[in-house]
């Protein structure tokens, strides 16, 4: 890192606590940023308990210089309100790692980073925010990017912390793969229940059918998936918690608007791009966006 300013985080939830943790716990505590102050963020794990000391910055005028490496972990439906911190926190020299849901998250962020390089990554851990705000990291953290020069930025800042990161040749397929779990984790809002739910032999077949929908759009994206991926993501959350939740399920709970379209509706844009028909798009998507949208 250059000497002119820190690492910083936007986004201190569920994602971007962790990420924020385990930095400061390898001595690199990132300035934080986002849109409720408080004094410190609070990780909990198996093994104890981490304080990052604050504060969380809430305006984006209280910084005078860009930052060398930003995590963003605002949801996608956050971009455009983010945009005065994206404008102060980076310039050209910035290199931006999003923390985000989806296969666009390079496009969502572009227009707001001031020129600076977005790196995609793929979030792999379980961290759900408690009632007392702190956060409950319910796995190993790590991250997947794309092997290009800008993320070795990402890889030295996470050298020696709790958070493993990997580097694929292939990134594509592997941002594929998790929108894929993603896009079914759809299923939970609509029937406003946590993983225990694909115990049911009806849900199971209904997320096997529409993953199996998903697969053939992720395949005519280039990504390389196999057969078996469908039954895999579906054997994991069969093995979940039964009470693990997930961020569009805590966002509809909460009211707020849903990530449906970067999660679920790509699927049948892409679809449609493609020629490939998605009946359980046409039903799911549209649902999940009167759910965040309304009216009503």
């Amino acid at each position: 890192m250059s000497d002119r300013s820190a690492i910083a985080l936007l986004g201190p939830g569920a994602i971007g606590t962790t990420i924020a943790a385990a930095l400061h716990e390898a001595g690199r505590t990132p300035v934080l940023c986002g849109r409720t102050a408080h004094p410190q963020l609070i990780l909990r794990h198996d093994e104890g308990e981490v304080t990052v000391p604050g504060p969380v910055l809430n305006k984006a005028a209280s910084l005078s210089q860009p930052c060398d490496l930003v995590f963003v972990a605002v949801k996608t439906t956050q971009d455009a309100d983010s945009a005065d911190w994206l404008a102060t926190l980076c310039d050209e020299n910035t290199v931006v790692c999003a923390l985000q849901n989806g296969v666009e998250q390079k496009t969502q962020l572009e227009p707001y980073v001031n020129g600076a390089t977005v790196v995609p990554s793929v979030v792999w851990f379980p961290a759900q925010r408690e009632p007392d705000a702190s956060v409950w990291l319910r796995g190993q953290p790590r991250l997947t990017l794309p092997d290009t020069p800008q993320a070795q930025r990402i890889v030295d800042a996470l050298s020696g912390t709790r958070c493993a990161v990997e580097l694929a040749d292939d990134f594509l397929s592997t941002a594929w793969r998790k929108l894929l779990q993603n896009a079914v984790a759809g299923l939970m809002v609509l029937s406003n229940r946590r993983a225990g739910m694909f115990s049911r032999t009806d849900i199971t077949e209904l997320a096997l059918a529409y993953l199996r929908e998903c697969l053939a759009v992720a395949r005519a994206e280039g990504a390389r998936l196999s057969d078996a991926v469908p039954q895999e993501i579906v054997d994991g959350f069969h093995r979940a918690p039964a009470d693990l939740g997930t961020s569009i399920l805590a966002d509809r709970q909460a009211n707020r608007p849903l990530e449906w379209d970067i999660r679920n509706g790509v699927i049948q844009r892409y679809g449609r791009a493609h020629a490939i028909p998605t009946p359980i798009s046409d039903v799911l998507v549209p649902l999940l966006a009167a759910g965040s949208d309304g009216p009503g």
